[in-house]
């Protein structure tokens, strides 16, 4: 995989509930994180006395953040819904040259501000809440 822009780094909401997404408006900064938490099982019969852990184990997860303009858009004006209702409605996260990650997140923060002489800008961070389906692109 090549260079990419990071503005093709894209967090979609779905608006409705009946699958039509939609970009977050006027973000400017995007990040997704996955993890996955490991078990450990070493014991003292673990050879060499190295870490063993438990495949296939444990609790995974990812993460959004993205940063951006205010715009008053109808995806921002769902954002504010999402968090105030406590949803946890479908997102799509497209990945350039890599694929679509889709699934349930919660909104877990949401932050604006903005200077007198400047523009308003929010900060969002969303957390997983349930299965994550990947789709090559």
């Amino acid at each position: 995989m090549g260079a990419q822009n990071g503005k093709d780094l894209l967090v979609k909401v779905d608006l409705t509930g009946d699958g039509q997404f939609a970009t977050l408006a006027g973000l400017r900064a995007t990040r997704v994180s996955f993890n996955a938490e490991s078990v450990d099982v070493t014991t003292l019969e673990s050879q060499g006395g190295w870490r063993e852990l438990l495949a296939g184990a444990g609790v995974k997860s990812a993460a959004i953040s993205g940063a951006g303009v205010f715009r008053d858009a109808a995806s921002d004006e769902r954002a504010r819904q999402i968090f105030f209702d406590g949803e946890t409605p479908l997102f799509q996260i497209v990945i350039p040259d890599f694929g679509v990650v889709e699934g349930a997140f919660q909104l877990t923060s949401i932050e604006y501000a903005g200077a007198h002489n400047g523009e308003a800008t929010y900060d969002v961070s969303l957390a997983s809440a349930g299965a994550l389906v990947f789709t090559a692109l």
